[in-house]
């Protein structure tokens, strides 16, 4: 099982947020590629990424600025790209990357730097066409993030629930080339306080394609306990523990062999 070491990415810092709330943020970091280099340094077989302005700024009703809106840059460009850009040169694992993809040309554009996969949220509810297109066009190269409180599947980095539930988003995904799904239980993100194994074992009984786990990993016993429901979930997604120092990742990583 995979342990991903998470970076996520406002305004060019390397920052975390309790519950994904941006007025409850830690800055880590004004050099991502040295986060990046470290957790490769120490182990790390893949990184995640996420554009956190991207995610809260995405707007896709407005179709026609679709980079300019959703991801919050004046020159059509995602507002983290060149810290995506400088990261993904500065190190040899791959990277995955989400937060405020909404078109195919954002998706291509990332792969072109050099990104291994792009995950999907938002616009899987809202523009399916682009899970479609971008299933069709890249196979095993998309993931879809599924972000949920109470069962209900979150939204526009998660400041609004959906209707939709997490049961019939993972029933929808039957039949598209995904890579997995990374499912995120909110309550438990960035607390400290370990994942949510009842969801998380309920999530993984009925995806349809592989699950990587995030929220809440805080201690090497949390990844054992991960690992041990079964091969349907392939690797799990760290973050604070991390950065606090509570959690060694090369501690994190033997216990996930």
């Amino acid at each position: 099982m995979l342990v991903i070491p998470a970076i996520d990415l406002k305004d060019g810092r390397c920052v975390r947020l309790r519950q994904g709330d941006l007025q409850r943020e830690t800055v880590y970091s004004d050099d991502p590629p040295a986060i990046a280099r470290r957790w490769e340094a120490q182990g790390a077989r893949w990184l995640h990424l996420v554009d956190l302005n991207g995610a809260v700024d995405g707007n896709p009703k407005n179709q026609s600025l679709h980079l300019v809106d959703l991801n919050g840059a004046v020159d059509g460009n995602p507002k983290n790209q060149s810290a995506i850009e400088a990261i993904v040169r500065a190190v040899s694992v791959p990277v995955q990357v989400g937060g405020g993809i909404r078109s195919v040309e954002t998706i291509s554009r990332y792969l072109s730097i050099g990104v291994a996969r792009v995950v999907l949220g938002t616009a899987v509810l809202e523009q399916r066409t682009l899970l479609d297109e971008a299933c069709a066009q890249f196979p095993d190269r998309i993931l879809v993030g599924i972000d949920a409180r109470n069962g209900q599947v979150a939204v526009h980095g998660w400041t609004s629930l959906s209707a939709t539930t997490t049961h019939n988003l993972l029933a929808q995904l039957k039949g598209y080339a995904l890579a997995g799904i990374i499912y995120t239980d909110i309550s438990r993100d960035g607390m400290l306080e370990g994942p949510n194994l009842a969801g998380l074992k309920d999530i993984a009984s009925r995806s349809p394609v592989p699950v990587i786990a995030s929220g809440g990993i805080s201690r090497v016993e949390d990844v054992q306990a991960v690992k041990a429901i079964g091969p349907s979930v392939t690797g799990v997604i760290v973050g604070k523990a991390l950065y606090d120092g509570k959690l060694d990742l090369r501690a994190a990583l033997a216990a996930a062999v």
